[in-house]
């Protein structure tokens, strides 16, 4: 059996646009062979979805959903191509999973393009100080190399993206799978583009 690599997933993502884990069934049932991998998403209907993604979502539905104490709230507009889509049972589901994740893992974007840039030099720099701070612990020789400090930084910016930005956060019933790969999956299933369009989460005291 070959092995199924990181850097495998990334590039089958890149090339089909499909979700994560799809990718890395894809590989496991193929033995490792991503031509075989893509064609395999193919047939599942799958790389499709990155093409889809590019179309006009003009009609869709807005969820809501509150909290069994009446002390959380939320609001999504979900949009889908057509109504056809919209009174799905797999959009409606959608829509109310992702007022769920909303209500629970309080994410404060959408994407990473929302997070506004003085935010996120502000993030940067805490993080710049945070790790210049460890360095000036150590003996000069052990202290890593500039570029190396960026990258870490870099990391930890890639880290933020996971818990503050809706469509980059985990999945809160399925761990390995990101927001935006339920959203991926939902394309492909349905065969219309579906956008996450905004949100709003309301909270007693907050």
């Amino acid at each position: 059996m070959a092995e199924i690599t990181a850097a495998k997933v990334k590039e089958l993502r890149e090339r089909t646009g499909s979700g994560m884990m799809d990718c890395k069934k894809a590989l496991a049932e193929t033995n490792g062979d991503m031509e075989k991998a893509i064609d395999y998403l193919r047939e599942k209907g799958l790389a499709k979805a990155a093409k889809k993604a590019e179309r006009t979502a003009s009609d869709g539905r807005i969820f809501q959903y509150i909290h069994s104490n009446f002390k959380v709230g939320t609001l999504l507009e979900l949009d889908s191509e057509t109504d056809f889509v919209a009174r799905t049972d797999e959009f409606n589901e959608l829509g109310h999973e992702l007022c769920m994740q909303i209500a629970a893992a309080n994410p404060l974007y959408l994407k990473p393009e929302d997070v506004p840039a003085d935010v996120l030099d502000r993030e940067r720099e805490v993080y710049r100080q945070q790790i210049m701070e460890e360095e000036s612990q150590k003996d000069e020789k052990k202290r890593r190399p500039a570029q190396v400090i960026e990258k870490i930084i870099d990391g930890k910016v890639a880290k933020y993206y996971t818990t503050s930005c809706l469509l980059e956060q985990e999945y809160i019933r399925d761990g390995d799978k990101k927001v935006k790969d339920l959203v991926t999956e939902l394309i492909a299933k349905l065969g219309e583009n579906i956008v996450v369009k905004r949100f709003a989460r309301f909270a007693i005291g907050e």
